[in-house]
């Protein structure tokens, strides 16, 4: 098993714990489960389906100052929050 670092803002951290929370469950499964999901659904080298590109343009506009560019090592990303 692969283990991942995600970096979010504090409000979108927040909102993703209130609602693991209303499920009786943890952030960290929840995305697991989303990309699990995410995973399943295509076929590698498979566009993707319509649908998706509408999620994740949606997720996008939820969250603008989400950003998959920085990436930061696990020691920068640590250092960061000191």
């Amino acid at each position: 098993m692969k283990n991942i670092t995600l970096a979010l803002d504090e409000e979108t951290y927040r909102k993703a714990r209130i609602a693991a929370a209303r499920r009786d469950a943890s952030v960290s499964s929840l995305v697991k489960k989303y990309l699990q999901t995410l995973a399943a659904t295509e076929a590698p080298n498979e566009k993707p389906a319509p649908e998706l590109d509408s999620l994740l343009a949606e997720i996008a506009n939820r969250h603008p100052n989400f950003s998959c560019q920085d990436n930061l090592s696990r020691e920068a990303l640590y250092e960061s929050r000191r």
